[in-house]
């Protein structure tokens, strides 16, 4: 069972989604809206979105659904959200770990999730950003839109609808954990390419191996292979 609500506007539909949670025997609730005001992305830092050009959703999931560890899981809800955009626009969409959507080397859509327990109940609260109409992002920036990288223009509410049924499909058949790390690592950004990471400030070369199962992600660099949590190398592209 599942529900959708929607709102003209919002601040954050991860902080408001506990506002439409009056369903306890729905395990999953969704929350959208073309208008946030106050987006968040990873480790505070802040998701801005233009108004009704892209979509802010949250999905919450009763944490009882999910019968794999939160670094898995948020593996396989960029899996999900990469999935959805690839069949929708037939184009190569990538995961930069660890749960950014690339599309042509521009970020197209983000992927927040946090645990909250409301009403005595525990949820995954889902947040996604995804860029869809916007077509002027700063000029220094790594982002873009469905727009901006298909030419194609996506009706907003359709595409949110289908994007909220989509997931819960894909969130009631999750795969075994080898299955999830398979394919997080298949669809990997910059995997096994030479690539430019800043480490402390430092500039270097390096190459993306794989993401593993506690979060991490290893990468060859000129001193050897190394392992890092994300925040603590940032990937230039």
């Amino acid at each position: 069972m599942s529900e959708l609500f929607y709102r003209n506007a919002c601040s954050s539909t991860n902080d408001e989604i506990s506002d439409v949670l009056l369903y306890p025997q729905s395990n999953f609730i969704g929350l959208y809206t073309f208008n946030q005001i106050k987006g968040r992305g990873q480790y505070g830092n802040s998701w801005t979105s233009a108004a009704e050009q892209n979509l802010a959703y949250t999905l919450a999931v009763k944490t009882s659904c999910i019968h794999h560890s939160d670094f898995l899981f948020n593996y396989y809800t960029a899996i999900a959200v990469q999935s959805y955009l690839a069949n929708l626009t037939e184009k190569i969409v990538k995961i930069k770990w660890p749960n950014d959507i690339i599309i042509k080397n521009k970020k197209v859509a983000g992927i927040l999730i946090e645990k909250k327990k409301i009403n005595q109940e525990s949820y995954f609260i889902i947040g996604v950003g995804v860029n869809i109409l916007q077509e002027k992002f700063d000029k220094i920036s790594n982002a873009g839109s469905l727009l901006t990288q298909t030419g194609e223009i996506f009706n907003l509410k359709p595409f949110a609808e289908k994007l909220h049924l989509f997931l819960i499909k894909k969130l009631n058949n999750i795969p075994n954990d080898d299955e999830v790390l398979n394919q997080f690592n298949l669809d990997l950004f910059k995997k096994d390419e030479v690539s430019v990471f800043e480490i402390e400030n430092v500039r270097q070369n390096g190459i993306i191996k794989n993401a593993d199962k506690n979060g991490e992600i290893w990468i060859e660099l000129e001193s050897g292979l190394r392992s890092f949590y994300h925040k603590e190398i940032k990937l230039l592209y």
